[in-house]
């Protein structure tokens, strides 16, 4: 699966989000608000993630409604992976200890962490 870039993901994010197709202007709505983008950079990223295969876009008059065609947990997955393998060499331990970063773990992180060990034995 294709990585996208930040641009194009936060766009992803709140199309997954809305659960529904989804407008330009409401896509708008939920973007984060110290980031300014202007209409036409936006539809410029929704082209981009319909070519990619991500979306697609159904016209209703004259406003286009966007659909996710990826599922979010589906790409969530592939990406950590690919993450884990880039940056860790697909280390787990060497991923967890990145996170740890010499800070103090809480007990109820550890367990956290057991639970869901156990849960893949």
């Amino acid at each position: 699966m294709r990585r996208l870039p930040q641009s194009e993901l936060e766009l992803m994010m709140i199309i997954w989000n809305a659960g529904r197709p989804i407008t330009r202007m409401e896509i708008e709505t939920h973007m984060d608000p110290n980031h300014k983008v202007l209409p036409n950079t936006i539809l410029s990223f929704l082209s981009r993630l319909e070519n990619k295969g991500f979306v697609k876009m159904e016209k209703k008059g004259k406003v286009n409604w966007y659909t996710p065609l990826v599922d979010e947990n589906e790409y969530l997955q592939s990406e950590s992976k690919s993450i884990l393998q880039r940056l860790y060499g697909g280390s787990m331990k060497n991923f967890v200890t990145a996170l740890y970063d010499g800070k103090t773990i809480s007990k109820d992180d550890i367990q956290e962490l057991r639970e869901f060990l156990d849960e893949l034995e």
